[in-house]
């Protein structure tokens, strides 16, 4: 990692840091702000797939791919821009849905890492295994109490979490391959 991608990513973990803070100091208003930090995440992350696709990976062995994850993300978050106006219950499953799937995804990754070698595939597991039983704690909490307030309580914490992970990661020491 070099040393504008360790600032790079500590900047982003403050962000983070600061909009779980100012979430959870505003439940009330925070689902619909949680759900709008999740569009314009998957719009940025989807434009810049497609960047680069159009840069770089139309040129590669299998860069298609790139394309067809950049459309369906794309399309995912226009189905969150029409999920923001149905209503608070919806949102709320979209928004659980998402923690789930986050979750699931991370497990998957640290298995894959396990599988060729990698050494922090433990805290990928660990990582993914928290994401996945708050998001199930989360759902059953909400709909016990009938509370959308929960959900973005736990939201502030997953982002909390994914922050301080993201400047944890900065910080670590990579580990470097020389070729002789």
């Amino acid at each position: 990692m070099t040393h504008f991608q360790r600032i790079k990513n500590i900047i982003i973990g403050g962000v983070m840091l600061l909009l779980a803070v100012l979430l959870a100091l505003q439940p009330e208003t925070g689902l619909i702000v949680t759900a709008f930090a999740l569009l314009i995440s998957l719009f940025v992350y989807g434009f810049r797939l497609l960047f680069y696709y159009f840069t770089m990976a139309r040129y590669m062995v299998s860069g298609k791919s790139s394309l067809y994850q950049a459309v369906i993300v794309l399309d995912v978050a226009l189905f969150t821009v029409s999920l923001i106006s149905t209503g608070r219950f919806v949102t709320v499953v979209y928004l659980l849905a998402v923690f789930v799937f986050s979750g699931f995804v991370d497990i998957m990754r640290a298995i894959e890492a396990k599988r060729v070698g990698a050494q922090m595939w433990r805290f990928k597991l660990v990582s993914g295994i928290i994401k996945a039983l708050l998001a199930a704690g989360l759902a059953v909490a909400g709909f016990v109490f009938r509370s959308s307030v929960i959900p973005v309580y736990g939201f502030c914490f997953v982002l909390a979490y994914s922050a301080v992970e993201r400047i944890v990661t900065a910080f670590r020491k990579q580990a470097i391959v020389y070729i002789q």
